[in-house]
């Protein structure tokens, strides 16, 4: 399994930080070739399900995921959110974590990704791709791109 951390501060507060970062359909704008469909019209919180659509016609391939934990910050405490990913080809979870700071905030997402059919061997370098990667949507949901 590869395990991977993203760590930003912003001076967005944690509220404004919590809502770009569990727009789910915002992060395809920063992710190429993937679009992202959210199953249902209501709020987000636990049981929401989204499809992450990756790739080109037949070369593309859906990452299926469910929010499990949804705790959005409030009053000086941090947010946290968890997803299972169930998709056939890529499995895991991720959480993301908001917390305020005196002068914004500070979000943590963490990864962990096992990818089919990859070797273990490969996980290293998936970390660093996805390191790179959500490195990337996430500066771009922040405000922060480079």
């Amino acid at each position: 399994m590869a395990v991977f951390r993203i760590e930003r501060f912003t001076s967005l507060p944690a509220a404004e930080s919590w809502r770009r970062v569990t727009d789910w359909e915002r992060h395809a704008a920063h992710v190429p070739l993937t679009g992202i469909t959210v199953a249902e019209a209501s709020p987000t919180g636990v049981g929401t399900v989204f499809v992450a659509r990756t790739g080109l016609g037949p070369l593309a391939f859906d990452d299926p995921m469910e929010v499990v934990r949804w705790v959005p910050p409030a009053a000086g405490r941090a947010g946290a959110c968890r997803l299972e990913k169930r998709g056939s080809l890529v499995r895991g979870r991720a959480s993301i974590e908001v917390s305020p700071t005196g002068s914004g905030s500070h979000v943590v997402w963490v990864e962990e990704l096992t990818v089919r059919p990859l070797p273990g061997w490969c996980d290293p370098a998936l970390a660093r791709a996805g390191r790179r990667v959500f490195g990337r949507v996430l500066d771009g949901l922040l405000g922060q791109d480079i």
